[in-house]
């Protein structure tokens, strides 16, 4: 070894936490590209504030990060302009673990707050990247051995730092003719694809093609080009921004080809500083939005990307696309998986209330209802989710809700129903099944369509859960129409004439021969057209949650449900003469039974049998047993 080589031991226990870097902090080999880069960004960064002060450490007009590949040396370099190390600078920062260069200027600008101010007032402080001194570390995923010579802007001394990451690190004098830092990597033999100067433009786009600073690769011909835009379009202020650009930017992160239906740009300022941009789709996307029900808006960290898995939205907003960008933001060692700070659950719930604010505004635009109604027929059973999941929003959730009517035709919401209810109404009625023309011809509908009495039809797959997660809007309880016996005496159906006949020999006789099958039979007044109706017990959940329930092969509390009569129909006045002259009805009682089921939507207990019996009464005879 040269007498000007000197070997230092790193100061740390670097052989276990370069295998921690290595092996356990990155989940994905390409990372190492971004830390590097974002680490040259740094770098120019800071020699461009500091030459605000020093004409001297001017960045050359070129001034970039660019990326060599080099495949018959099998080296990757990363190039940069920027403020260089010197001498201890490189054993402090790189042959240290754990200790930043970065995060120590940023502390140092912390000192002098109200210094770095433009004319304008703008604050011409770097943005600075790095917080942790690990990122370098990331190199040794791909690489066997790195080196790193630099020379410090202002100086003419240049030094050469190169490791195999065991234990120790050499230091010798170089030679450099302008200020910055190459780093060389000595690739692996499984490292190939980042050699190919494809690869390294697509790992580059997608983790820092937001970066300021110029990222450039040179092919294999030696050209250079360009491999970031650079504009961190959500960074600039609304005044000067395109709608062409906000739509161009839009199809980027959604992967969509329409056109945003909102677009929310703005800054938050004070004790918590974001920038957030974000768009919420005016079509379904082509893929589900139910296969992954985790929000995807990107999260960045003074403009490079970390992740787009830092559920910023909670899910049931997870139709949303964007970015949300903070320098306050702290980061874990691995910058790829994020702390559960404060800060984060600040930005989340920040950013949730800005959505649900838009979203309120927009509905209740009376000029753009039908615009907004577009919306709600897209996403609506997604926002939905989140009255199920989401105590804390419910009541701000619940006025964005869009229903069909049994009364109104199109879209209604919770507020205008309530506005619409009957004097003496106590509470809100809606009735669920699996598609609305199943809805408005249900024999459940009758005495409220009879009574002029509102019922909202629900035909959502989440429909049969959030109702009684919220419980009741504006004081007003939702109920079901299926669930229990609604009051509908204080409201006289038109038309009707006298007292309903008695019918209690046949509600004996129909209690005696469907036994376990029926909590109950009764008569009721909320039929006109129909012979029969089940409700479900009081205690136990709607019919509708039941079917689900039943098909998911999984038990309900509540027990069987009602069978409801009713003693004006035809059919029910004969089979209660029949039951007063002492016939067994047992099999009419099963086929009553069956029938109720069928117009709810369910299928007959024994559809054969039932398909027998109504053939056999059909052709005028008596019906076997179902």
């Amino acid at each position: 070894m040269s007498e000007t080589v000197e070997r230092h031991e790193f100061g740390a226990e670097v052989g276990r936490l370069l295998d921690l870097v290595v092996h356990a902090l990155y989940s994905d080999r390409e990372i190492f590209l971004r830390e590097l880069v974002a680490n040259a960004a740094d770098a120019t960064d800071r020699r461009r504030f500091e030459a605000l002060t020093n004409e001297a450490l001017a960045l050359p007009p070129d001034a970039k990060v660019l990326i060599a590949p080099d495949k018959a040396a099998r080296t990757l370099t990363i190039s940069d302009a920027g403020i260089g190390m010197a001498k201890d600078d490189l054993a402090q920062n790189l042959g240290t673990i754990a200790r930043s260069g970065t995060r120590a200027f940023s502390q140092a600008l912390g000192e002098k707050a109200g210094e770095g101010k433009g004319s304008e007032g703008e604050d011409l402080r770097p943005s600075l990247i790095g917080q942790f001194g690990v990122g370098f570390y990331s190199a040794f995923m791909v690489a066997d051995r790195v080196t790193v010579t630099s020379r410090r802007a202002g100086t003419d001394e240049a030094w050469t730092w190169a490791s195999d990451g065991k234990g120790s690190y050499t230091l010798e004098p170089a030679a450099c003719e302008q200020a910055g830092t190459d780093i060389v990597l000595h690739m692996k033999d499984d490292a190939d694809e980042y050699l190919e100067s494809y690869r390294l433009d697509h790992v580059v786009r997608k983790w820092a093609d937001n970066i300021a600073v110029p990222i450039a690769i040179r092919d294999e011909e030696g050209k250079e080009e360009a491999a970031n835009r650079g504009t961190a379009l959500w960074r600039k202020p609304k005044s000067e921004v395109t709608e062409e650009q906000y739509k161009e930017f839009y199809r980027t992160v959604s992967h969509g080809f329409d056109e945003p239906w909102a677009t929310l740009h703005w800054r938050a300022e004070g004790a918590l500083e974001f920038t957030g941009l974000l768009f919420v789709p005016s079509m379904k996307p082509f893929m589900a939005v139910e296969d992954d029900r985790r929000s995807k808006v990107r999260l960045h960290v003074r403009r490079m990307f970390i992740t787009d898995e830092a559920e910023l939205l909670p899910n049931w907003l997870r139709f949303v696309h964007g970015v949300v960008d903070t320098d306050d933001l702290p980061l874990n060692v691995s910058r790829e998986m994020l702390q559960s700070t404060p800060t984060l659950q600040k930005i989340r719930r920040a950013v949730t209330t800005r959505v649900i604010n838009e979203l309120s505004n927009r509905s209740k635009n009376a000029e753009k209802a039908e615009d907004y109604q577009k919306f709600f027929e897209n996403f609506g059973p997604i926002l939905k989710e989140g009255i199920y999941e989401d105590y804390e929003r419910r009541a701000e959730i619940a006025p964005l809700l869009r229903f069909r009517s049994s009364t109104e035709a199109g879209w209604t919401s919770l507020p205008d129903y309530v506005s619409r209810m009957k004097p003496d109404q106590e509470a809100i009625y809606y009735l669920v099944a699996d598609d609305v023309e199943a809805l408005k011809n249900s024999a459940q509908l009758e005495g409220f369509r009879a009574r002029d009495v509102e019922v909202l039809l629900l035909s959502d797959h989440v429909d049969a859960f959030w109702p009684e997660q919220l419980g009741k809007f504006e004081d007003k309880p939702l109920r079901s129409v299926t669930q229990g016996a609604a009051d509908l005496s204080k409201f006289k159906p038109e038309g009707e004439a006298g007292e309903a006949p008695q019918a209690d020999k046949l509600v004996a006789a129909l209690k005696l021969a469907l036994g376990a099958d029926v909590s109950d039979v009764r008569t009721t007044d909320r039929l006109v057209d129909s012979a029969v109706v089940l409700a479900a017990s009081g205690s136990g959940p709607d019919l509708q949650m039941q079917r689900l329930l039943r098909r998911a092969g999984r038990g309900f509390g509540g027990g069987a449900p009602i069978l409801e009569i009713n003693p004006r129909h035809a059919l029910i006045r004969a089979l209660d003469a029949r039951a007063e002259a002492g016939e067994d009805l047992a099999s009419e009682a099963g086929t009553l039974l069956d029938l109720a089921r069928v117009q709810d939507g369910d299928t007959p207990r024994d559809p054969v049998a039932f398909a027998r019996a109504v053939a056999t009464a059909l052709a005028g005879t008596s019906a076997p047993s179902v």
